[in-house]
């Protein structure tokens, strides 16, 4: 199997039935090894996907368990069928599938790294709050792992799966990602980014399941969380991978 045919998309979900379909059916166009896990959904998005006449692969549970862990189920799978690269984008319609061969392209220029959706901040229609999460995200970033990353809250990315393997994550929610990310980076994995387009709706139609409050509380934990492991593991860690690479 060659690097190409070794990448999946997966796409977890959540009640996005007005959606799902389109974004399933683009990105097919692009990558024919698709894996949509349904996190819970109560709209009907698993029976939509069963009227595919192209069905992806389909991992589906009853319980809402959060983004990590749909990701974490979809990673695992992926393992389990020999893929070596997953691109995961969201299905709320934010993300352009057919910027898929940009990451691929972007894997084959920079072997083993994550590659890293990266949005404008100042574009058109993006939430205030958004804005405001994806600084306060990358301030914490930088200081946990002394990268400088222009947006560290983005779910389109490009992960290697073989450098996942015995990464055991504690999170299981929308944090899930950022824990991801600066634990690849405490293994010495190259983090690169990738200019994106996204959509936003309109304000008044946009539609998000990040509950203000309690998600950015659970981000403020895990960043404290974080930065104190990197005080004892991080730093370290970094230090011998940048010393190794020297030698």
């Amino acid at each position: 199997m060659s690097e190409r045919d070794a990448v999946c998309v997966i796409i977890p979900t959540y009640n996005n039935a007005s959606s799902i379909l389109q974004v399933v059916e683009q990105a097919m166009g692009y990558c024919r090894n698709l894996i949509v896990v349904s996190d819970g959904s109560t709209d009907g998005t698993p029976e939509l996907l069963e009227t595919l006449p192209d069905k992806p692969e389909i991992i589906s549970y009853k319980k809402n368990r959060g983004k990590g862990y749909a990701l974490s189920r979809a990673f695992a799978y992926a393992r389990s069928r020999g893929y070596r690269h997953a691109i995961t984008l969201d299905a709320d319609g934010q993300h352009y599938p057919e910027e898929i061969p940009r990451f691929i392209k972007a894997m084959e220029e920079h072997p083993g790294a994550v590659i890293v959706g990266s949005r404008s901040l100042n574009q058109e229609n993006m939430p205030r709050e958004n804005t405001f999460a994806n600084r306060f995200s990358n301030f914490w970033f930088t200081l946990q792992t002394f990268i400088r990353l222009p947006d560290t809250q983005t779910g389109y990315r490009l992960y290697p799966l073989y450098r996942m393997q015995k990464m055991h994550l504690f999170t299981s929610r929308y944090e899930t990602e950022l824990e991801i990310l600066v634990r690849l980076a405490w293994k010495g994995v190259p983090v690169i980014p990738l200019p994106i387009k996204v959509f936003y709706a309109p304000a008044g139609e946009q539609v998000s399941h990040f509950r203000k409050g309690r998600d950015f509380l659970r981000i403020s934990l895990l960043n404290t969380v974080l930065t104190l492991t990197a005080l004892v593991y991080g730093y370290p860690s970094l230090f011998l991978h940048k010393w190794f690479k020297r030698s």
